[in-house]
Parts: C-alpha cells; structure tokens; sequence
C-alpha cells in the first residue's frame, strides 16, 4: 500500500502538515508506504483548459502541462489511497490546491457518461481541512457549500466518496501579541486547542488508517 498526502499549505510545518504527518503515522502503522508532498515547494499552474487530456488520438488522463506538477500527478495516480489537506482561506482551499485539484481532476475526467473517469481503479481518498473559524462559524456560513464541488468531483473521478476531517479553531500564531487580531480571544483560542488537540491528532491518525483498510479492500 502506498498512500501519498498533499499539503496545500504554504506553511510546511503548520496545523495541516502536523495533521498530514498524523494522518500518514496512522497509515504506517497498519504497513502502508507512506510520502507527503508539499505543494507550495512546487512551481506549476492550474488548468490551461487545452483538452489535450480528451483528444481521440491521444492518450487519456495525460496532461500535456510539463512542469513541477507532473510528477506529482503521477505518483498520486499510481498511488493507493490519498490524503488532500488544505487550510481554509476565505471559506475556500487554498488556490494552490484548487490549481493542482484541477489538473488532477479535468485530466482524468473524460466527457462520456459511460466511462466519466480514465483511473481506471479505485481510489480512496481524504479531504483534511483546518481553519480558524470555530464549527459554529462553519456551519453559520455554510462552509461546506463551498467545499462541496470538489469532493462530489472527488467521489465521481476517483471511483469512491472521499472521507473528511475538519480542524476547527485553530491557533494561527505562536504569539498573538506581534499581529492585528483583536477580533479574536488568544486565552479562548488556546484553551481550546489545550483541550481538543490531543483528539484531533488521533483522529487524523485514525483516518490514515481507515484510508488504508479501505484501500486494501478496494476493487481494481
């Protein structure tokens, strides 16, 4: 089993890696091979829209874009399960794991209802997000309508729903004191991260391991 996590933060060692790494340790502990990539090391672009990827006379599921990306794209389509882990900006991905998540997803999506991906396996997948914003502000904004699209993508390209796992509240800066941030509480932020930490770190360790179990018994 090999299953490749992809960081969409700029922060290599932030609250989404910490939770990657996590994610990955669970993985490993039931055999897996495991590799983290982080994608703001990387120099590439999103979609240029060039259909290559749906030209008859080629092969399906290439994308012609050469740079940082392609390799990267390769190993996750060879891979046995993948971890998506983004922070949320402005009630969204980051725009680095929107422009890999498209050249990923338009070059295995084909327009044919018959055969809608060219994976050609399936793969199960994770979708691993932390944010400031507390649950409730989650849910008062409607936060999941704005993840939604790329997860039903998700479902529909990779052959099965993907998993999720959300890291509410969380610490932006080691020190509160040296930036702007009055709207929120720094005793509150971290009594909360005191007290749910630990239990978020074990879930992502656990959803590593699920992602394998479901790997192992997925139909190729």
């Amino acid at each position: 089993m090999n299953v490749i996590a992809i960081n969409g933060s700029p922060r290599r060692t932030g609250n989404t890696a910490t939770f990657l790494h996590k994610a990955l340790e669970g993985a490993a502990s039931v055999g897996a091979d495991t590799e983290c990539i982080d994608l703001y090391s990387l120099n590439y672009k999103g979609c240029i829209s060039c259909f290559y990827c749906k030209r008859k006379d080629k092969e399906h599921g290439t994308c012609i874009v050469k740079d940082d990306l392609t390799p990267v794209l390769e190993k996750v389509k060879q891979a046995d399960a993948v971890l998506f882990g983004s922070p949320i900006y402005f009630m969204n991905i980051t725009s680095g794991m929107q422009a890999f998540l498209e050249r990923l997803f338009f070059s295995l999506y084909i327009y044919s209802r018959e055969i809608p991906s060219v994976l050609g396996k399936k793969l199960p997948s994770a979708f691993l997000y932390t944010m400031n914003a507390t649950e409730e502000q989650a849910r008062e904004f409607h936060l999941q309508d704005s993840l939604t699209p790329f997860e039903t993508f998700a479902a529909t390209i990779l052959g099965t729903a993907p998993r999720k796992f959300y890291a509410f509240n969380t610490l932006q800066f080691n020190d509160y004191s040296k930036y702007e941030s009055s709207i929120f509480s720094e005793a509150d932020k971290k009594a909360y991260h005191e007290k749910h930490f630990a239990e978020e770190l074990q879930q992502a360790y656990e959803l590593g391991k699920q992602l394998v179990l479901e790997g192992s018994s997925a139909s190729y």
